[in-house]
């Protein structure tokens, strides 16, 4: 009997939704974290990467759901996953105008160790993702959003030591648009994985 395609085997499966399940308990801790301090610490830096990581956390449950269903669906996920990151984006922009116009100057202590703690966290994420990558569009789409925020991470770490050695807001600021448009940027590759996989289908 051929492979239909239609759901991975059993033990490969297990193995996706293990690193899914610790992939989204971390991400919706960082979520809290990085958020509560960005507020804490005025930066737009960290609120970003915070969203960012809820984000993920959305993703990754996506994920979940899709393993064992159909090659549709699945396509669907990655594609639903792909406009929830672009519109992410575009709120991150939002928020920085607001913070650029009427916001204070952060807190470079906080942004570099409350970032450090998210760069590992993403950095074990990714690694628990690297294998299942190439296996489906909505793996992909999941492994693609951790890629983003171990680049985002370490621009909020630069940025903090930017602001603690000038004093200068304008850094962080900086950071904040930087992640918002990368964030649209892998949300554009998300999409385009998922129109190619709706194609094939």
């Amino acid at each position: 009997m051929t492979d239909c395609g239609c759901a991975p085997p059993p033990l490969e499966s297990d193995t996706q939704k293990r690193a899914l399940r610790i992939a989204l308990g971390l991400n919706a801790f960082m979520f809290l974290v990085e958020t509560s301090s960005g507020i804490f610490a005025n930066s737009a830096g960290l609120i970003a990467d915070g969203l960012d990581m809820l984000s993920d956390a959305v993703v990754y449950a996506i994920a979940l759901v899709a393993i064992g269903n159909s090659l549709r669906f699945k396509a669907n996920a990655a594609m639903f996953s792909g406009l929830a990151l672009l519109a992410l984006g575009a709120g991150l922009f939002v928020e920085v105008v607001r913070r650029f116009i009427d916001g204070g100057s952060p807190e470079g202590g906080w942004m570099i160790a409350i970032a450090a703690l998210a760069l590992v966290v993403n950095i074990i994420v990714l690694r628990l993702l690297s294998r299942q990558r190439n296996d489906e569009v909505h793996l992909r789409a999941a492994w693609i959003f951790t890629r983003a925020d171990v680049i985002a991470n370490a621009a909020v770490i630069l940025s903090g030591l930017a602001v603690v050695a000038t004093g200068s807001r304008y850094f962080d600021l900086a950071v904040g648009a930087a992640i918002a448009a990368y964030v649209m940027r892998e949300a554009f590759e998300i999409i385009s994985d998922a129109r190619g996989a709706q194609r094939a289908i």
